[in-house]
């Protein structure tokens, strides 16, 4: 079962079949399974024929873990085992050698060397605020501009900030042409004696009073860092509105990542928003993590109402042992009421039982077969059994009554978010009880996140 949508379904394969697509971005608050969602489309691209390469922006090792590499860096790899006729890289953004990179391409091997062991650049290319997003950004251009891959997905950073990249270059002009950069660059524009006198005389007050704050050697180390920097500052606005317009472009879709509860919908409601008012391409709405239930005509209600029956005892007597329990005929003089009561309560177990649908409990296995237990009736006829069938029977009716709520609940929060964004085309992904680590388990994703999520499984990472 998955919840009943109004909303246009995400043609996951059309989207990566077509040749026009060049980049993917998955976003989306954290732990929605944006990683596992990148690696799964990025298989399934490959094996459809693309060359696919999935960057990652998040620390974590799953992904890696996943495709069946010892690590990753920023450098690609090839993932082993695709079966299919296209290539599937992966790699993790590596935010200080992708600076250094960018350094080491844009400089004279002097000035390089001398940014690279400048102490300043060593803090802010190992984790100055919004350094990673920009990074990312500066990546996700320089693949592009290799063209050795036709289909790039991004995985964004897992955080409230998601959409931290999209302000990246308007944040680094920002900086790069505020005021007091523009002042610590001045004496060097200057130079010689005018430069000293400019430096000495008109900056005394300032520095002396930063020099108090941040320590006099630091604010050299800034003034010289942005001394050697300043011949590349129009390179990294230039390559940064350069991407900004790529991510802008047909060829670019964006995929917003969430599960089906209120805070995540909240935030894929924001990334919709955003996304529309940078005119970004948005595709539609993975809806990770759905729950189901192969015996929905069994309601909630029904479900409590059938085991608060059994935990009451009044469908066995005990008394005279398991036979009248089992469905026999009522001996003589039995009450009318118990074999009345007994029929829509046996419905609601086979109901329960014959689709299986136990969630994972401290009680039962989620791999055990619920259409066992009726044969545990034919245990010794003691009262002891008769009790602890019937505890589990009752257990199992109020775990789905439990799993019946959720669906609700879900169904509820989702419909909030469809009517406020009809536009939204939507593909579903049902919940898997556990993690996955390989290329089998991406690959079970892929084919059901390209089916909308009508068969059972998804992501959980």
């Amino acid at each position: 079962m998955t919840l009943d949508s109004a909303a246009a379904p995400l043609e996951i394969d059309s989207l990566l079949d077509d040749p026009a697509t060049r980049i993917v971005v998955c976003c989306g608050s954290g732990g929605v399974g944006k990683t596992t969602t990148a690696a799964a489309l990025g298989v399934r691209a490959a094996e459809r024929g693309r060359k696919v390469v999935v960057l990652t922006i998040d620390p974590a090792r799953r992904l890696a873990q996943s495709m069946g590499i010892d690590s990753l860096d920023n450098t690609p790899r090839q993932v082993k085992g695709v079966e299919g006729p296209g290539e599937l890289h992966a790699m993790m953004l590596d935010m200080k050698r992708t600076f250094d990179e960018i350094v080491e391409a844009h400089a004279d091997p002097e000035r390089a060397r001398a940014i690279l062991e400048n102490p300043f650049y060593q803090s802010l290319s190992a984790g100055f605020a919004g350094t990673q997003e920009y990074m990312a950004m500066e990546k996700l251009g320089q693949l592009r501009a290799r063209d050795d891959w036709d289909l790039i997905i991004v995985d964004t950073p897992p955080s409230r900030s998601a959409l931290d990249f999209l302000d990246a270059p308007k944040r680094l002009g920002s900086f790069l042409d505020g005021k007091f950069i523009r002042l610590l660059m001045t004496p060097a524009k200057m130079g010689g004696r005018a430069g000293m006198k400019f430096l000495n005389v008109g900056m005394s007050m300032m520095t002396g009073t930063l020099g108090k704050l941040l320590g006099g050697q630091f604010l050299r180390d800034v003034q010289t860092f942005i001394t050697a920097m300043d011949t590349m500052f129009g390179g990294f606005r230039t390559r940064a509105d350069a991407t900004y317009r790529l991510l802008q472009a047909p060829g670019t879709a964006f995929l917003v990542v969430a599960a089906p509860e209120r805070d995540a919908l909240r935030e894929a409601a924001y990334f919709v928003e955003r996304l529309a008012a940078e005119e970004m391409p948005l595709a539609g709405l993975v809806l990770n993590r759905v729950h189901g239930s192969g015996a929905a005509r069994l309601s909630a209600e029904r479900a409590r109402a059938a085991a608060e029956i059994l935990e009451d005892g009044r469908i066995v007597d005990q008394g005279t042992g398991n036979a009248q329990s089992r469905g026999s005929a009522a001996p003589d003089g039995s009450s009318p009421e118990a074999s009345e009561t007994h029929e829509p309560l046996e419905a609601a177990v086979s109901a329960v039982t014959a689709d299986s649908v136990v969630p994972a409990s401290p009680h039962v296995s989620h791999e055990s077969d619920v259409s066992t237990i009726p044969a545990a009736s034919a245990a010794p006829e003691s009262v002891a059994s008769v009790t602890t069938v019937e505890q589990l029977t009752a257990g199992l009716l109020r775990l789905h009554a439990e799993r019946m709520q959720v669906l609700a609940r879900e169904e509820r929060t989702r419909d909030r978010f469809t009517a406020l964004h009809p536009e939204v085309a939507v593909a579903e992904v049902p919940a898997l009880p556990g993690d996955v680590h390989d290329l089998a388990g991406l690959r079970a994703i892929a084919d059901r996140l390209a089916a909308g999520g009508t068969t059972t499984g998804g992501t959980t990472s």
